[in-house]
């Protein structure tokens, strides 16, 4: 499969004057792609009803005929001032009960349907217009889902439709009171049009309630891309995508994936150590300029899965970034190593934000490939390297993997709606196990909870899975390896109660959750074998064979056949123990890689990637600071 690169272009930024020189020297950097379009709508139409699509089409016309592929984004992520106007209920609302105002970006709700069908007007017309254009060859729909907090709107408009989605998922009010259990409290309703939004309550809402609203809202959000992309696939036969973000859990991924061609994602991975990982002062320290050495792979990995095997970077980080709490610069290589690593977990392309710094707006301190000036900023070098390197040395499909972490939004809501542990946080679980998995030299792969068949892989892992699905469980016959399933894994019924049995009601496994205790930071449950527990234990009771004990000789893990579960969140080091002999008895083979230094097999090269600030030997290799290293297989 080819592999190629492109850019994010706003050419209604720039003079006219300047598309053709910018069109000719992406060309000759090597992009192929350039995507557009997607925060345009007030040059769109700059009044309701009128239109002006003559800009873009010679903008299109100047990209393609300099030999370049567009994306074409529709740009229902900014509606226009005099859309407000029109519609001045149309904003999201917080959970304080605030209406987000306009001068930004992303500041509509979901439910309300006025908006709605102004973008499918929108979209209907970018669709007829360009969608035989040649030169466009893929779409994306609105931008970043998610990005900002705005999943969840707490609006007049989203009340209606919340009731509404109940009343069809319960048919009545007396099945949604014994499914929420509200006879507790008194909250029971005689009426749908009694339930209100679970945000500024006294104290917490019913999680019940607060798990219905969340898979509401996820709901909604795919039901709006479902409008826009029904419209697309009228007029086009491009794939169409959508780029969605890091460690933005508030809506299905899977769900919205099922409808799109494509997964993308926009990767920053130096904004990202700063702004959205829990990790030690020392460990962002040394990382302060590469990024994590894991974060970017865990999306990579998990938006190949929401692709179904079809997945780009669709924004890159070319420099500093300007929304962080500090934007440092990138290593020298790190833009070339980003590059590579995205391609080695089988992305088929990945495109650069942004062209050129803005001097204007929000994010003129975000850095592009060339500077304001226009003068070539420090990525484009790098860039520009790629490009050669792909042409000498095509890529390989994206190779097979021995092991598979189940990752679950849904369990993400939940454990964010009753975490009983501040620092109990779904992806913070999630890619402990990753972590600990590429640490060893692993390829990966992420798999959706609806997974109806286990046999490729020798090892499934599912920490912290809220609800065991019906059709996981059907599976888990057909893994001949061993599947293990994590702390508070199936703890709640959908409704979410607690099951008769305690849980982890898995099949064939004779254990029982007894009492769970929440560990703060600084303290830890001693196991055995010298290891411990951090944050998170369960007390297990149940004739199934004990594989771990705890100091005070409770059972840690226990497991029936290939069938494990793990009772507690261990640290660091005990979780790398924990899986690496689970690995041994698998026979797959691990290693015990340096903190800075990660690898991935495509099938036919073993690609190495030195995140470090140090040059690293290793296995007779050399691999400067801040390198990639491609050897046959």
């Amino acid at each position: 499969m080819t592999r190629s690169l492109g850019v994010c272009y706003y050419p209604e930024h720039w003079p006219e004057t300047q598309w053709p020189e910018d069109a000719a020297r992406m060309a000759a950097s090597g992009l192929t792609w350039v995507r557009i379009g997607e925060f345009a709508w007030s040059r769109l139409e700059p009044a309701p009803g009128k239109l002006d699509f003559d800009w873009l089409d010679r903008a299109i016309d100047v990209l393609g005929r300099a030999g370049l592929k567009v994306v074409l984004g529709t740009p229902t992520a900014t509606p226009p001032r005099w859309m407000l106007d029109r519609h001045p209920d149309m904003l999201a609302v917080d959970a304080a009960g605030r209406p987000r105002k306009f001068g930004s970006r992303r500041h509509y709700c979901f439910s309300h349907r006025g908006y709605l069908a102004e973008c499918k007007r929108i979209v209907a017309l970018l669709a007829e217009r360009y969608g035989a254009n040649p030169h466009v060859a893929a779409w994306q729909t609105d931008n970043e889902y998610g990005c900002h907090d705005t999943i969840l709107s707490y609006s007049d408009a989203a009340r209606a439709a919340f009731r509404d989605w109940l009343a069809q998922r319960y048919q009545s009010p007396d099945a949604l009171n014994r499914a929420w259990g509200n006879v507790f409290w008194s909250m029971e309703y005689s009426g749908f049009d009694q339930i209100d939004l679970p945000n500024l309550t006294v104290t917490e809402a019913n999680p019940a309630h607060v798990m219905d609203f969340r898979r509401f809202a996820s709901d909604q959000v795919v039901a709006f891309n479902r409008a826009q992309v029904d419209i697309l696939r009228r007029y086009t036969r491009a794939p169409v995508a959508h780029n969605y973000m890091g460690r933005i859990t508030e809506f299905d991924h899977y769900a919205v994936g099922a409808d799109l061609d494509i997964a993308s994602w926009d990767s920053y991975p130096i904004g990202f150590l700063s702004d959205r990982l829990e990790a030690t002062d020392a460990h962002k320290a040394d990382f302060l300029r590469q990024g994590d050495p894991d974060f970017q792979a865990f999306h990579h990995d998990l938006y190949r899965a929401v692709g179904r095997g079809r997945w780009w970077v669709m924004e890159q980080q070319p420099g500093p970034v300007n929304w962080a709490p500090y934007n440092p610069a990138p290593l020298p290589g790190m833009v070339r190593l980003w590059t590579w690593e995205a391609f080695a977990h089988g992305a088929e392309a990945v495109l650069y934000f942004r062209w050129r710094q803005a001097p204007f707006g929000q994010e003129q301190m975000h850095a592009g490939l060339l500077r304001p000036d226009s003068e070539p900023a420090p990525g484009l070098a790098e860039v520009e390297t790629v490009a050669r390197e792909l042409a000498d040395a095509p890529m390989a499909q994206a190779a097979p993997a021995d092991v598979a972490l189940v990752f679950d939004y849904a369990s993400a809501w939940a454990w964010d709606t009753q975490p009983q542990g501040a620092d109990f946080d779904y992806f913070r679980l999630c890619f402990a196990w990753y972590r600990a998995l590429r640490r060893m030299g692993l390829n990966i792969d992420i798999i959706s909870p609806d997974t109806d068949d286990l046999s490729q892989w020798k090892l499934v892992l599912a920490p912290g899975l809220f609800t065991l699905p019906d059709t996981l469980r059907a599976a888990l016959p057909s893994c001949s390896g061993a599947v293990v399933f994590g702390p508070r894994a199936n703890s709640r019924r959908p409704d979410f109660s607690i099951p008769p049995d305690l849980g982890p009601s898995l099949p064939g496994l004779d254990a029982r959750v007894a009492r769970v205790e929440s560990l703060p930071p600084g303290s830890a449950l001693p196991l055995a074998n010298g290891g411990q527990f951090v944050h998170w234990a369960e007390e297990l009771e149940g004739k199934a064979v004990v594989v771990l004990l705890r100091e005070d000789n409770r059972a840690a893990m226990v497991r029936a056949g290939g069938l494990y579960y793990l009772g507690g969140w261990p640290s660091d080091a005990t979780l790398f123990s924990i899986l690496s002999d689970l690995c041994a008895a698998q026979g797959i083979a691990t290693r015990d890689l340096p903190s800075a230094l990660r690898t991935r097999s495509d099938g036919k090269s073993r690609f190495w990637f030195n995140h470090g600030a140090s040059a690293l030997e290793w296995e007779g290799l050399h691999l400067p600071p801040a390198s990639m290293l491609r050897v046959p297989a």
